[in-house]
C-alpha cells in the first residue's frame, strides 16, 4: 500500500510539473489564408507570397519573378508597410526579442526565414513552413498585431548569422488576409 501511494504521490507532481509548463498555441483559425502582394521598387508587380494556417503553423508560398539570379534574403518585417523605399516596413518581425540568424544559440525569431533562390530566368517558387508565427489575432507571434507585417526580399542572400548581410531591400509585400 505504501508503495502504490508513493507511485500516486509521483505520479500528482508529475502532472503538477506538466500543467506549469507553456502549452503551444493551438492555432484557431486553421485554414486562415493571408498573401503579400509583392512589387518592386518602381512599383512592378513581381509576384505574390501565400501564407495558409495550418494545425500546426503556417504555410508560406513564394512564386516570385523578376529577381537577379542566385539567393536572396526572404524575411518577414514587423511593419505592414512598404513605402517610401521599403524601410518602413521595420526589422524583421521578432515580438520575443531573439537575435538574428538561423544559426543564433537561443532560436530562430520568426522573421528569419531561409533564402530564396531564383534561376536564371529570376522566377522563384519556394514553399516554407514554420511553427512561429499565426494568422490568429490577439496572440503574441500574430502577423495582424497593430501595425501589421510585410514580406521583404534582399538583393543577397543572408548569412544566417548575427548580421544578415542581405543587402538592399529588392522586392516587398504587406501581409493581408483574404
Amino acid at each position: 500500500m505504501k508503495r502504490l501511494l508513493t507511485i500516486v504521490a509521483a505520479l500528482v507532481a508529475i502532472i503538477a510539473l506538466l500543467s506549469c509548463q507553456p502549452q503551444p498555441h493551438q492555432p484557431q483559425s486553421i485554414g486562415a489564408q493571408a498573401a503579400a502582394a509583392m512589387l518592386g521598387p518602381d512599383g512592378a508587380s513581381m509576384g505574390t507570397v501565400a501564407l495558409t494556417q495550418t494545425p500546426h503553423g503556417v504555410l508560406i508560398a513564394a512564386d516570385i519573378r523578376g529577381l537577379t539570379p542566385g539567393g536572396h534574403g526572404f524575411h518577414i518585417h514587423a511593419v505592414g508597410a512598404c513605402t517610401p523605399d521599403f524601410s518602413a516596413a521595420g526589422d524583421h518581425f521578432n515580438p520575443e526579442g531573439i537575435g538574428h540568424g538561423l544559426n543564433h544559440p537561443d532560436g530562430v525569431h520568426p522573421g528569419d526565414m531561409p533564402n530564396i533562390y531564383a534561376g536564371a530566368d529570376g522566377n522563384v517558387r519556394a514553399d516554407y513552413f514554420t511553427d512561429t508565427i499565426t494568422l490568429d489575432a490577439d496572440v503574441s507571434h500574430t502577423l495582424f498585431d497593430a501595425d501589421g507585417s510585410a514580406i521583404i526580399i534582399h538583393e543577397k542572400p543572408d548569412s544566417y548569422g548575427a548580421d544578415p548581410g542581405a543587402g538592399a531591400r529588392v522586392a516587398c509585400g504587406i501581409i493581408q488576409r483574404n
